[in-house]
């Protein structure tokens, strides 16, 4: 992004960088960097709190005001420390002939459409997998994790690109189904130690670890701190 800065910047349209990691706006070096110390994924800070968000914008538009180059950094912080866990309450089993991490996912399905009628498509799965395929997607790593190489499971896709997406399905139909909107990174614990497709996504990623596979196949399905 700072490097398209710098060409629109030289096409005469003025640019504001908003970075959330201190080392890397300063090293791109965008013509007008604001550093915000939030958590990766939400770069105005707070989710829904327009108060919050517009005071974000106001310091970045005030950047526009330079005409030289400039840095500089938000006054407000946002601290995950790491321990806080999403409350959700899941939908009671519906199909105990299912695997939990199955039946667990389609009982999700009503809570994900409410959030995707509220926030629209820029949320969810769909990146690789549509939420018609998350089941599916499910039983393939549920195949992985018993032993099945991943090639040969029916993975629709990069392993770690198809986790993200189960991710995805998962913390949108929280969002429908917790009171408030939790922190940064608390539904990503939420769904690898809370739920059952969580424990599947670990279980296969673990299995493939074991397996020899390459490590970008594997790692990248959940946070490199898990």
């Amino acid at each position: 992004m700072s490097t398209l800065a710098h060409i629109f910047e030289a096409h005469g349209m003025a640019t504001v960088a908003l970075g959330s990691i201190k080392s890397q706006i300063e090293t791109t070096a965008p013509p007008r960097g604001l550093w915000c110390d939030f958590p990766l994924g939400r770069p105005l800070g707070v989710p829904s709190d327009r108060d919050f968000q517009h005071r974000v914008l106001n310091a970045a538009f005030e950047l526009l005001k330079s005409p030289e180059p400039i840095f500089s950094e938000y006054g407000e912080r946002i601290i995950d420390d790491g321990t806080e866990v999403m409350s959700c309450p899941m939908p009671p089993r519906h199909d105990p002939t299912l695997h939990p991490a199955i039946d667990e996912a389609n009982g999700l399905r009503p809570a994900y459409e409410r959030s995707i009628g509220e926030y629209g498509n820029r949320v969810g799965a769909g990146r690789v997998v549509q939420a018609d395929q998350i089941a599916d997607a499910i039983e393939a790593f549920i195949r992985v994790s018993e032993g099945t190489p991943w090639k040969e499971a029916g993975v629709p896709g990069i392993p770690a690109r198809v986790s993200q997406d189960i991710r995805g399905y998962y913390e949108t139909a929280a969002l429908a189904l917790s009171e408030h909107a939790p922190a940064a990174w608390a539904g990503t614990r939420w769904f690898l130690d809370e739920t059952e497709a969580g424990k599947v996504v670990m279980a296969a990623r673990q299995a493939m670890a074991d397996a020899g596979e390459k490590e970008p196949i594997w790692f990248y399905m959940a946070p490199g701190d898990r």
